[in-house]
C-alpha cells in the first residue's frame, strides 16, 4: 500500500544494523539519510582504537552511571532531533533518520502521519557475540578486554530497556538475529515509500 510519510526514523540500540538499512534505503528511496551519531559527542564503542579518556570514561564510573550518562545524552539531543524533524517538514523533504537515540519513548510523542517509526533489536548472546567479535576482544589485553565488557553491557542493557519501551508503544519491531526478517523489512519499506515519491 501507497506510503506518504515524510520521515522513516530506525531506532534501535548499538550494532543492530540501523545505519546499514538507512543507508541501504536512502539509495533506493533517494531519500536524504540522517544520523543522530553526528548531533553530539558522547564515550560510545571503544575500538578500533581505545582513546585515553574514552578509556577512563568506562573504567572508573559504575555500570548505573555509564547507562545514565547514555540516557541524559539522548534526552538533551532529542530537541535537535525535533528540530531537524520540523525542518525537514517546512521543506517538505523526505528523509531518513536513525540512531540510538530515537528511543521509543521519544518516537512515540511524534506524529504518526509525518513519520513512520521502526525498531531494530536482537537477543542478547546475539548481541553480545557480535559486539565481541567486531572489538577483537579474544585479543585484546587485559584492561582492554574490561572495557569492551563494560560497553557491551551498557549497550544489552540499553536495548533491553528500549526493547520492553518499543513493544509497550507496539512500535513495529524487527529482530535483526533472523536476515530474512530485516530483508523483508527493507524490501517492505522500499515497495511502500518509492511509490509514493514518483
Amino acid at each position: 500500500m501507497q506510503q506518504h510519510h515524510l520521515g522513516i526514523l530506525i531506532g534501535g540500540s548499538s550494532h543492530v544494523g540501523k545505519s546499514t538499512l538507512a543507508k541501504s534505503l536512502a539509495v533506493s528511496l533517494g531519500r536524504e539519510l540522517i544520523s543522530t551519531d553526528k548531533l553530539g559527542r558522547h564515550p560510545g564503542r571503544p575500538w578500533p582504537t581505545l582513546r585515553p579518556q574514552v578509556a577512563e570514561y568506562y573504567s572508573r564510573l559504575s555500570d548505573d552511571t555509564v547507562h545514565w550518562f547514555l540516557k541524559v545524552h539522548h534526552e538533551n539531543m532529542w530537541p535537535y532531533i525535533c528540530q531537524i524533524i520540523e525542518n525537514q517538514r517546512q521543506l517538505l523533504k523526505p528523509f531518513i533518520l536513525e540512531g540510538s537515540a530515537l528511543r521509543p519513548e521519544y518516537m512515540t510523542k511524534l506524529d504518526p502521519s509525518l513519520v513512520r517509526t521502526v525498531f531494530l533489536y536482537a537477543e542478547d548472546d546475539f548481541l553480545r557475540s557480535r559486539m565481541m567479535e567486531e572489538a577483537g576482544y579474544k585479543g585484546a589485553t587485559q584492561s582492554a578486554a574490561l572495557i569492551i565488557e563494560k560497553f557491551v553491557e551498557r549497550s544489552i542493557r540499553d536495548k533491553r530497556e528500549m526493547l520492553e519501551a518499543a513493544r509497550d508503544a507496539k512500535l513495529q519491531c524487527v529482530d535483526v538475529a533472523y536476515p530474512e526478517a530485516l530483508e523483508a523489512l527493507a524490501k517492505q519499506l522500499a515497495a511502500a515509500y518509492s511509490v509514493a515519491n514518483e
